[in-house]
């Protein structure tokens, strides 16, 4: 008898979860999608619409805006902003799907998740980003050596469902890594938001275009990295990637032109467009925000 494909749900319908959507099912997976709203009505009635090389191209997508308890699948993939994971994660509390996949930055650990979806929670960090431009995504993949989706256990071990998901992005021919201490590297990851994002957007500040290459930024991003490096390391957190060790040690004239290089690049150009600008902005204010009470926990 053979064996039943892999289903999975990406709970999401952005720009992550619309990549993970078109990889996984060009690979042979049974994927769906949940989406609310503008975005659900214009995936029921175009299709998947994405940018390859200059031309829009379309591609049938199973699409809902309610999910039953007892519509199981294999993974799900929670593709949202993390000002907005926890009530995903409401949603899903009641659903029996066994392995759900959080694919957004963590400042805090993973005690509060864990308390809604309980052992189910795998915890991951997608490695690709983008937006999306009248309702077409535009995919913008880093390269391999320096950025794969990372996921791992909440206490280290390697399980049979972290392979069985390690199969699934061999297959689907995703860059992966996995990680023994994923938390470590969320709270990483969220500094750099912090510092590179926050600087940007200056707070509840409207963006400036004019703003962004300048020293002043730059600098902003160079103070702000080292402090917050240097103070999850007082907190005990081991900083992932490695290479981030060494930041605050760096001289900050040599990290001020790297960040104005980094500032000046078209990446940052498409990070500034309003609607994009406006949602990060809302994830950079919580992640600030919760990563300040991690810290006074920790040190007091």
């Amino acid at each position: 008898m053979a064996a039943q494909p892999v289903r999975i749900l990406i709970f999401g319908a952005g720009v992550i979860g619309s990549i993970y959507a078109i990889k996984l099912m060009e690979a042979g997976y049974d994927v769906s999608l949940f989406a609310r709203a503008d975005r659900f009505r214009l995936l029921q009635e175009k299709g998947l619409q994405y940018n390859d090389k200059g031309t829009v191209r379309m591609v049938p997508v199973k699409v809902m805006d309610v999910l039953e308890d007892d519509d199981i699948y294999d993974f799900i993939f929670v593709t949202v902003r993390y000002d907005r994971a926890e009530s995903a994660l409401l949603a899903l509390k009641d659903n029996q799907s066994p392995n759900i996949v959080t694919m957004t930055n963590s400042p805090i650990g993973f005690s509060s998740w864990r308390g809604i979806v309980g052992d189910r929670l795998l915890p991951a960090f997608p490695g690709f980003g983008g937006q999306i431009k009248d309702g077409v995504l535009y995919a913008r993949f880093m390269p391999k050596f320096v950025v794969a989706t990372s996921f791992g256990e909440m206490n280290g071990a390697v399980t049979q469902r972290i392979l069985k998901l390690a199969q699934v992005f061999q297959t689907a021919k995703l860059p992966y890594v996995i990680k023994k201490d994923m938390q470590a590297y969320l709270i990483t990851h969220s500094v750099s938001d912090i510092a590179l994002l926050g600087s940007l957007y200056g707070g509840n500040q409207t963006v400036d275009p004019v703003t962004p290459g300048t020293k002043k930024t730059a600098r902003k991003i160079t103070v702000t990295l080292k402090a917050y490096l240097k103070a999850i390391r007082k907190a005990g957190v081991a900083v992932d990637p490695p290479v981030f060790k060494i930041v605050p040690k760096l001289p900050s004239l040599l990290l001020d032109v790297l960040f104005i290089a980094w500032l000046r690049t078209n990446m940052v150009k498409d990070m500034l467009l309003p609607d994009y600008a406006n949602a990060a902005n809302q994830e950079v204010v919580q992640l600030e925000k919760d990563l300040t009470k991690f810290l006074s926990i920790q040190n007091g």
